[in-house]
């Protein structure tokens, strides 16, 4: 695997650098990205992530050029002095920054009913521009207690329904932590192997039960509802799979019952630090961290050291 392709570059005499966007990128990478600006002296940041998807054959599972994947990869190399990108032609345009969340959605009657009267449940995937999509962002921005602006990376968003039409609860899966000391420690990782398969995680970062819904056991009924879709949707989206799910319940709020109730497995706690703080400035509350596998084959494929001893 690429873990061992890295710890072997200097005997093949490449400096290796870090991975990025999945890739090993080392001194002959860096130089052949360098050849490919100075090829296309007037080409745009957004061309020249285009020729290098193709240079690289960079694709997807589902044969689609991985052109945000490569834009990102080359600005990181920019910010770190490796490579110099042209100027910036246009600020970058994002129809969600700045956007206000749509209005709150009104409280539905107060519902106390036993979950098998609610029966069948729901989970619609929400799409972008789907008919439920201000709704859903509705709910989460103004009755969830961390507010919603909308997920990060890959995501899945599902609005649960009762069966007789009554939202009851949103659920969002987006990109895992970076780095997490329970969660690597558990797998085995090193670096290496967590930058090139983090991408087969994902965080469930919100799960909430709107606060007029009153249901003994509905939560952990939709966990599992979700766990046992929530693959098969992502590798219809994305193209590729994933075998794992974290989730971070904060400690002096919660206690974490719904997803004990649904046989995740807890990893430990938090060390007061946001997702994407590398730098350690960041304090935040201290939080329980939960996982669920999505298949017995899990510590296989997300690889490791043991995996592959």
């Amino acid at each position: 695997m690429l873990a061992s392709l890295g710890r072997s570059c200097y005997r093949w005499g490449v400096k290796p650098l870090r991975i990025l966007q999945g890739r090993l990128i080392s001194d002959r990478e860096v130089g052949a990205i360098r050849a490919l600006i100075a090829e296309h002296p007037q080409a745009h940041r957004r061309r020249l992530s285009q020729l290098l998807c193709q240079a690289w054959d960079w694709q997807n599972e589902r044969g689609q050029y991985k052109d945000m994947a490569a834009r990102s990869l080359m600005l990181r190399l920019h910010e770190q002095g490796w490579i110099t990108l042209p100027p910036v032609r246009r600020p970058a345009t994002n129809a969600a920054r700045g956007r206000r969340p749509p209005p709150a959605p009104v409280p539905g009657p107060r519902l106390e009913d036993a979950l098998a009267w609610l029966q069948p449940l729901e989970l619609e995937l929400i799409l972008p521009g789907g008919k439920h999509r201000d709704l859903f962002h509705g709910l989460l921005a103004h009755y969830h207690y961390l507010g919603y602006r909308g997920p990060t990376g890959e995501n899945l968003q599902y609005l649960a329904w009762s069966a007789t039409g009554q939202p009851l609860a949103c659920l969002v899966f987006d990109a895992p932590a970076w780095k997490v000391a329970a969660r690597d420690c558990w797998l085995d990782w090193e670096a290496t192997e967590r930058a090139i398969l983090l991408r087969r995680i994902t965080n469930h970062s919100r799960l909430l039960i709107l606060p007029w819904i009153r249901v003994r056991h509905l939560a952990s009924h939709l966990l599992a509802l979700a766990t046992q879709r929530v693959g098969q949707d992502w590798l219809q989206k994305y193209g590729h799979g994933i075998d794992l799910i974290e989730t971070f319940v904060q400690r002096d709020r919660f206690a974490g019952t719904c997803y004990r109730a649904a046989n995740w497995i807890y990893l430990g706690r938090t060390q007061g630090r946001s997702r994407n703080d590398r730098d350690r400035r960041l304090h935040v509350p201290v939080k329980d961290l939960y996982v669920y596998p999505l298949s017995r084959f899990y510590r296989q494929r997300l690889g490791g050291r043991t995996a592959h001893a």
